[in-house]
């Protein structure tokens, strides 16, 4: 059987308790939030409206981030985890708003058990329920 994105978002949903098999071993197991948990918390990501504050914009982030912080200069978009949630959503656009950095996007992001299974295994899910 292929392990579906469709799955996945199935399991997240429905289930009480999840078991990660990679090559018929148990690797991890939990509900649905201990295991994103275990892979790390929220991402808070950032799309800059110019590639020439993607720098200014790192910075920023670089005071609420709990991690490394990822830089994607082709689609000028950052992410880093963060453990602060909203609070470190709002901190960030005031700052931003006081640097006068424009921005295209913003959101935090939890994990999907997507996003667990392959930090936990290495491997992608295969398919699309699309």
């Amino acid at each position: 059987m292929l392990l579906t994105t469709q799955y996945l978002e199935e399991a997240d949903q429905l289930a009480d308790d999840i078991v990660v098999i990679d090559q018929g071993r148990s690797i991890a197991h939990g509900t649905s939030d201990q295991l994103k948990a275990q892979v790390g918390g929220e991402r808070l990501e950032l799309v800059v409206s110019t590639s020439a504050t993607l720098g200014d914009a790192e910075a920023v982030l670089k005071g609420v981030a709990s991690g490394d912080i990822e830089v994607d200069t082709v689609a000028r978009k950052l992410l880093a985890p963060v453990s602060g949630g909203v609070t470190s959503l709002s901190a960030t656009l005031a700052e931003l708003t006081a640097r006068d950095i424009a921005i295209d996007d913003i959101g935090l992001r939890r994990p999907t058990l997507d996003d667990v299974f392959l930090q936990l295994t290495g491997h992608t899910t295969e398919g699309d329920s699309e």
